[in-house]
């Protein structure tokens, strides 16, 4: 048997003022999309915004329905927009901002298992790593390089 240990580099700013710019920027577009977000059941609103290699910034928001499985996250709906409106063009990153109705949410709440498989699809897609930059309504911000830091060992079309 051998042991092999999976780290990554995770940089952890203590608001999004410290963030480079047009990251900010990005990440401003999240929060605005998140207070747009359609939520009655959870009371949780989700932004995202992805930044494309041709400049265009696509914003996304979670879309909830009496019928559970019938929504979508947010990271989905801006992936699966920015696919539709600009196909073949490049996703450098993507910002995603979280809060909750009912608390204040001071930290950042990660893509859940659906929505990092769709990242990690179109990394594959495209060949290049998708920035992954996370915040809640308050507090620290996270950022990583791509999303195979936070999923390991996906699953995709080379099993296929």
């Amino acid at each position: 048997m051998k042991k092999q240990k999976i780290s990554f580099d995770l940089m952890v700013y203590e608001t999004k003022d410290e963030l480079e710019q047009k990251d900010q920027e990005l990440m401003e577009a999240a929060i605005n999309a998140r207070n747009d977000a359609y939520s009655p059941y959870s009371k949780f609103n989700v932004g995202a915004a992805i930044l494309l290699d041709n400049g265009e910034v696509v914003i996304g928001n979670n879309q909830e329905n009496a019928c559970y499985p019938a929504g979508l996250c947010a990271e989905r709906v801006a992936i699966f927009y920015a696919s539709a409106k600009y196909p073949g063009t490049i996703i450098r990153s993507i910002a995603i901002s979280a809060t909750s109705q009912n608390y204040c949410m001071d930290k950042p709440a990660a893509p859940c298992g659906s929505c990092r498989q769709v990242i990690s699809e179109y990394e594959v897609k495209q060949e290049q790593p998708i920035a992954i930059i996370l915040m809640g309504e308050t507090g620290e911000v996270l950022k990583c390089q791509s999303i195979s830091d936070i999923l390991p060992l996906a699953f995709n079309k080379s099993f296929l």
